[in-house]
């Protein structure tokens, strides 16, 4: 007579269960969604979020022009800055697979016309991991190479040169063949003539922007800071890269792993180890790489947690004056994630 309400009452159990599992699960999207409402200054960019491979969060919010108010959209094109080294450090991992870089060659190797005494020095590998101590091509080192870290713009458009040295192609005809193979096809080497897509970049001081009118690029800096890309693109290099589809096994240790250290607020106040255009982040409540990029109004993050197999990507066209509030709201998703279910295993 009881079996049945008893029965019911089970499945009740059940039900309201696995609901309240599922909730606690998205509760996450629920705070970046309340966090992009109420957050100073205002957040004005592109979020996605990936777990084995699949979006599960993603926002557009703003526009990608204040004086049109043209809508952000999750194909929005913008300039990804400093995220651009990993893609520069990934195309000189495959010259090194096909045996035409060494890392631990002098630079001069490759770049004969180099005429400064460093150039004998300073090898690959001391660029790719901001070892080697350039401040100024007309100065002399800040340091011995390979004894301390300086994070700078100097070293990235070396490699590009050397790139372009041991392929005989140019940067853009490397890089452009790489995003084909993956089908990255809204990402490309940003140039005056080919950015008509491109989103407008803004400098926030308050309540006020200003149209950032200066552009940094120069083709000798492309391999630095000068692709153009989408969170999707992005989502499609972060499961190409960490899942062995660019590199072989043994190259992509060399990217990931580390011999030097340096600190940066993104990523917390010790020293963390940086690879090649990756940062190493052991120290904070999950492993995980990632990189940052400032500049033309423009700022980026994008992070892997390899563990769960989870991509966070966000891309805003808007850099505060005020260096207390960079990545700002990127800061707080991070920290989102790290209290939620997502970051578990796969």
């Amino acid at each position: 007579m009881n079996l049945i309400p008893k029965i019911s009452l089970l499945l009740l159990v059940i039900l309201t269960s696995c609901h309240s599992s599922a909730q606690t699960k998205d509760n996450y999207k629920k705070s970046i969604d309340s966090l992009l409402q109420n957050t100073n200054p205002k957040f004005n960019g592109v979020i996605l979020i990936a777990k084995n491979g699949k979006t599960v969060y993603s926002k557009a919010e703003g526009f990608a022009n204040f004086e049109t108010k043209k809508p952000l959209n999750l194909d929005s094109q913008f300039e990804i800055m400093s995220l651009t080294r990993q893609i520069t450090a990934a195309l000189v991992l495959k010259e090194v697979e096909q045996g035409k870089i060494d890392l631990n060659t002098p630079i001069k190797k490759y770049l004969p016309n180099l005429k400064q005494t460093w150039a004998d020095t300073i090898t690959v590998h001391q660029l790719l991991n901001h070892s080697h101590g350039i401040t100024d091509l007309q100065k002399p080192l800040l340091f011995k190479p390979g004894s301390d870290f300086k994070y700078g713009n100097e070293g990235y458009p070396i490699l590009g040169q050397i790139l372009e040295s041991v392929s005989k192609k140019n940067y853009s005809e490397l890089a452009n063949e790489l995003f084909k193979k993956l089908k990255m096809n809204n990402t490309f080497c940003y140039s005056k003539d080919s950015d008509k897509n491109l989103v407008t970049g803004y400098i926030s001081n308050g309540n006020t922007l200003e149209k950032a009118e200066n552009n940094l690029i120069s083709p000798y800096k492309v391999p630095s800071g000068g692709l153009v890309s989408t969170v999707n693109d992005l989502l499609i290099w972060n499961n190409n890269l960490h899942k062995g589809k660019i590199l072989k096994p043994e190259s992509y240790k060399l990217m990931t792993s580390y011999t030097i250290q340096s600190q940066h607020n993104f990523f917390g106040k010790v020293k963390e180890g940086y690879g090649y255009g990756l940062r190493i982040i052991e120290k904070e409540p999950i492993k995980y790489f990632g990189h940052t990029g400032l500049g033309n109004g423009f700022s980026a993050v994008n992070l892997y947690f390899p563990d769960s197999d989870v991509s966070l990507i966000v891309l805003e066209n808007q850099m505060p004056e005020d260096s207390n509030l960079f990545y700002a709201s990127e800061f707080k998703i991070k920290n989102i994630l790290f209290k939620s279910d997502l970051l578990s295993k796969s």
